[in-house]
Order: C-alpha cells, then sequence, then structure tokens
C-alpha cells in the first residue's frame, strides 16, 4: 500500500455496522456502492443512479488505490463514510470520467489524452473543477458482496495458462449438463466462455504447431456444441460460420460440422449450399445416409412450396 494512503489521509466514520467480518487476500472480489461528495455537500457521483455497483478485484492494480483501502477497513453489508485528504484522491476525476463515458453509447464516448485536458478540459465541468483546484473528497460506500477467489469464476484476464485450461475442461463440462437439461442459454454461454479462453491460448502459438493443434482439438467440439446451441435458437448465420471455421481451419470432413452446416443453410435459404453439405455428409458417413436422404426429401419439398409461391406472387402483379 502506499504509504500517503494513512490514518491521517483517510478518516472513516462508520454508519451502518456490517454483518460480517471477511479476510480479504489478493484477488478477493469486491462490489460495494459509492456515493461522491463535495465536503460542501454537492454529489459528483453516485452508483445507485447510475445503475451500476463498481466492482473491483484486490492485488490487481485498481486505479484508484483508495478505494481499495477504504473497503479492505469495512465489514460485510457494511455503510461507512470516508473523508479523504485532497492528496490522495487526484485520480478521481480520470476514474469518474471512465465510469461516467463507459454508460454512453460507443458514438458519444470521447477519448482523453493530456493534450485534450490541456485545451478542453475533461469533458465534465465539475470534474474539471475538482482537477484543476483538488480538493478533500468524501466517499459514503455500502459493502455489497466480499468474494473469494474460490468463490467465483474469474475473469479471463485474471486467469494463467493452467487455469485457464482448467477452466475450459469445467465450461465444457458445465455446457454438456445445461445442454441434457435443456439450458440451452447455460449452454451457449459456457460453449462460448470457453471458446474464447482456447482461442487466447492459441494466439500465443504459432499455428500448426504441436501446442496449437492440442488446443485445436479442444476448440473443435466447443465450436460444435456452440453451433447445435445456435441451430435449436435459429440463428443460422451463427451456425454457417462456426461450422465453416472447423471445416476450413482444422478439419475440412468433420461430419458433424458439414451435417449442422446443411441444416443452417436450409433454415438461412441457400438450397444450393445445403444440397452440397448433405451429399458430402452422407459420403464421409455412409451410416448417415437414411437421415441425409430424409433431409433432402424435405428440402426438395421445400423449394417445391417455394416455387409455387414465387409463381403465385407473380401472377399477382399482372
Amino acid at each position: 500500500m502506499d504509504p500517503s494512503l494513512d490514518d491521517a489521509k483517510i478518516v472513516k466514520e462508520t454508519i451502518h455496522a456490517g454483518s460480517k467480518v471477511v479476510p480479504f487476500q489478493d484477488g478477493t472480489k469486491i462490489r460495494f456502492h459509492y456515493l461522491t461528495k463535495k465536503l460542501d455537500g454537492t454529489v459528483l457521483d453516485d452508483s445507485r443512479k447510475l445503475g451500476k455497483p463498481m466492482e473491483l478485484v484486490l492485488g490487481k492494480k485498481f486505479k484508484f488505490e483508495v478505494w481499495e483501502v477504504c473497503v479492505q477497513r469495512m465489514a460485510l453489508h457494511e455503510v461507512a463514510r470516508f473523508r479523504c485528504d485532497r492528496s490522495v484522491v487526484q485520480q478521481y476525476p480520470f476514474v469518474a470520467k471512465t465510469i461516467r463515458d463507459s454508460l454512453k453509447p460507443a458514438e458519444q464516448r470521447k477519448h482523453c489524452c493530456g493534450m485534450t485536458i490541456q485545451n478542453e478540459g475533461i469533458g465534465y465541468k465539475d470534474l474539471d473543477e475538482i482537477f484543476n483546484e483538488p480538493q478533500d473528497l468524501e466517499f459514503v460506500l455500502e459493502i455489497l458482496s466480499i468474494e473469494s477467489p474460490e468463490e467465483y469464476q474469474k475473469e479471463s484476464w485474471q486467469l494463467n495458462d493452467e487455469e485457464k485450461l482448467e477452466q475450459v475442461s469445467k465450461l465444457k463440462e458445465k455446457g454438456n449438463d445445461c445442454y441434457a437439461r435443456r439450458d440451452f442459454v447455460g449452454a451457449t454461454e459456457a460453449y462460448s466462455y470457453a471458446t474464447g479462453l482456447v482461442e487466447q491460448l492459441m494466439l500465443k502459438e504459432k499455428p500448426n504447431d504441436t501446442e496449437w493443434l492440442e488446443l485445436a482439438k479442444l476448440k473443435v467440439p466447443l465450436l460444435l456444441n456452440y453451433s447445435q446451441c445456435m441451430l435449436l435458437d435459429q440463428d443460422y448465420y451463427a451456425v454457417i460460420e462456426h461450422c465453416s471455421e472447423v471445416l476450413e481451419k482444422y478439419d475440412k470432413n468433420n461430419v458433424k460440422a458439414l451435417f449442422r452446416r446443411a441444416k443452417a443453410h436450409v433454415g438461412a435459404w441457400n438450397p444450393d449450399q445445403a444440397r452440397k453439405d448433405f451429399e458430402r455428409t452422407a459420403e464421409l458417413d455412409p451410416t448417415l445416409a437414411t437421415a441425409v436422404a430424409k433431409e433432402l426429401k424435405n428440402l426438395q419439398e421445400l423449394i417445391r412450396l417455394k416455387n409455387v409461391e414465387d409463381k403465385l406472387k407473380f401472377q399477382k402483379m399482372f
């Protein structure tokens, strides 16, 4: 901890006692509401009105260290007021700007570099004021939750490579379990997150090297499982995209990818591509010939109905 952040610079007053004292360690995730005031009572920011509590992970170099210090002096569900010396809150205008901007549509956000600040200010009148005239600030904090690293699923940036591989295995199992229970939303989320972790690991390897190929073996079934969920959700273009990735990058003869892409092509109404994928599926796996024949028969009937519909529309034009 920065030695400047001592008791003389941060004065605490408990408003409501907490329900439980929880030990803190690196990796602990803390969610809290905050109310920021000037000493004259002027409110600068209120996370409740913003509709989004703050969340930080201890030991991850959060850009506003004074909040890390404050929350570690609190218990779960405690509400406390902290008066902080101007010397330890100099970064607050930039933190507040980042939070406020994050809640705006992307096109309304404005990059804030040193030259911009010098010429135009931070972009918020109240923040410009405390930036140009540093002053003590008051924070009223309420601890909503405290989770140890073992109690929550870490975000990808918190994981090392070994932890990412472990998470991939767990997420795949979770996805399979959700799918078996017909919780397709849960399954989709698990497969998607696991795929993202594998992709992060693959970026560190040279394509087609041994390590890269091993990771590809993990990625393919995840893409296929994700595609099956998207097929059930009738998101046909997503299915085509991910099955095509499997076929073009990892396994050009993958039967599951071909069959699922064929069904997605039907849904997206690409009949020629659908027929081609169905026929290739049967060619690669003769045991699927009966299933493919059924799909092709259904496709032919859909084409017939589409032709009739188009003919009727044409006739109505005259």
